[in-house]
């Protein structure tokens, strides 16, 4: 059985949302149906709705555009439709975005993780709208890696930023439209809110296992066996460690020039990781850190993924490096003196236990006490069934 998506409810039983209406639509390459019909395109070409306004979150409308690179407004080359950009001058959308809009509907796939930027794109266009009195449709997408596993630590809000804004866990566990109704049942984002559900899609499910096919939502997470790792391994961007961006595997392989890939896997793969196992590899990089030198370290393979722990394995990795090579490891430190990798993992408080020598393991028990809460928390917001629970 196929998962059926938001989306595609949209143009049957849900079309009275959109219907007579001037529509506004946050989206990318990814917004798309079972059969990879674009949302853009069926709004633009359905009689009864009007879409007379596009946007653009990180990595544009097309999804062409790397990481941080922000881009302006312009027509919509297949449809003529004005695109407004959401990640340049701007990341929330302004009056003049808004004017001729009387819904905005909002259909992008994020990856199940807290630093997604989608996430935020959505909940500051939440804002503007409930400034405007405007009315937001989610059109709701699984999750890909689930919705059972919650992992990781919980934000500290004084650390927020467009990397994460929320107190919530790395990987949350949550469809966005879940994430939708918890931003305004319990951030204060006061608008009118519709989810158009997802029918068929249990929370053990894994994107691979819904009979849809995978599109990238953005240009370095070209597969489900991405996301599964990103969590976790993400966090080597905040390092002087490649996150694998310029090869074939993104996130799926970490190293450095300074790195002894096998010394790394024999010592990780000792650890006996549930549902991991590490193989050294050389790779050269095309862009980003390191590019066109030649690097050593490992590539994360996932044996079983209801085993296996993304958040655990990227830090079991991060601190065997740091102990292994601790003259040449470094974090990575970006304009204006804040660390990036506080801003990935939402506090300083990460960083430093790091620093003082604590382990993977230490930070989990941290993580699981200041975590329970939060699951507490969002149970209300959850539209879909669990067979086991979340853990």
């Amino acid at each position: 059985m196929v998962v059926e998506l938001g989306n595609e409810r949209l143009f049957g039983d849900a079309f009275h949302l959109v219907e007579g209406k001037r529509v506004g639509l946050i989206t990318n390459p990814s917004g798309v149906n079972s059969a990879l019909q674009s949302t853009a395109d069926r709004l633009w070409a359905t009689d009864g709705v009007e879409l007379t306004a596009l946007f653009g979150p990180e990595h544009g409308i097309r999804g062409d555009l790397e990481d941080g690179v922000r881009l302006g407004s312009a027509p919509d080359p297949r449809t003529g439709v004005p695109v407004f950009s959401l990640y340049g001058e701007t990341r929330r959308p302004l009056d003049h975005m808004l004017e001729n809009v009387e819904l905005l509907v909002v259909d992008i796939q994020e990856v199940g993780v807290r630093f997604y930027t989608y996430l935020y794109t959505m909940s500051m266009a939440m804002e503007a709208c409930a400034e405007r009195s405007l009315p937001v449709v989610v059109l709701d997408r699984p999750n890909p890696i689930g919705g059972e596993i919650v992992e990781g630590n919980i934000l500290d809000p004084k650390f927020a930023s467009f990397v994460g804004m929320y107190p919530i866990a790395v990987r949350h566990g949550m469809t966005i439209g879940e994430l939708a109704r918890l931003f305004s049942g319990v951030h204060g984002i006061d608008v009118e809110l519709h989810v158009v559900e997802l029918r068929g899609w249990d929370r053990d499910l894994y994107w691979d296992e819904t009979g849809l096919p995978w599109v990238p939502p953005s240009p370095n997470m070209p597969a489900v066996d991405t996301a599964v790792v990103y969590p976790g391994m993400c966090f080597f961007e905040g390092t002087n460690i490649s996150e694998g961006r310029g090869t074939t595997k993104p996130f799926e392989q970490i190293g450095a020039p300074y790195i002894d890939g096998v010394a790394l896997a024999d010592f990780l793969n000792d650890l006996n990781l549930p549902g991991a196992a590490f193989r050294p590899i050389f790779f050269r990089p095309s862009f980003g850190k390191y590019a066109g030198e030649s690097c050593r370290g490992v590539q994360v393979h996932v044996l079983d993924r209801r085993a296996f722990r993304a958040v655990t394995v990227g830090f079991e990795v991060l601190t065997a490096i740091k102990r292994m090579w601790p003259r040449a490891f470094e974090w990575r430190v970006p304009d204006r003196g804040i660390h990036n990798f506080d801003k990935l993992a939402g506090t300083d408080r990460v960083r430093r236990a790091i620093d003082a020598g604590a382990s993977a393991a230490d930070l989990e028990c941290d993580w699981a006490r200041d975590r329970r809460p939060c699951l507490e928390q969002r149970l209300p917001y959850l539209l879909y069934p669990s067979p086991s629970g979340c853990h």
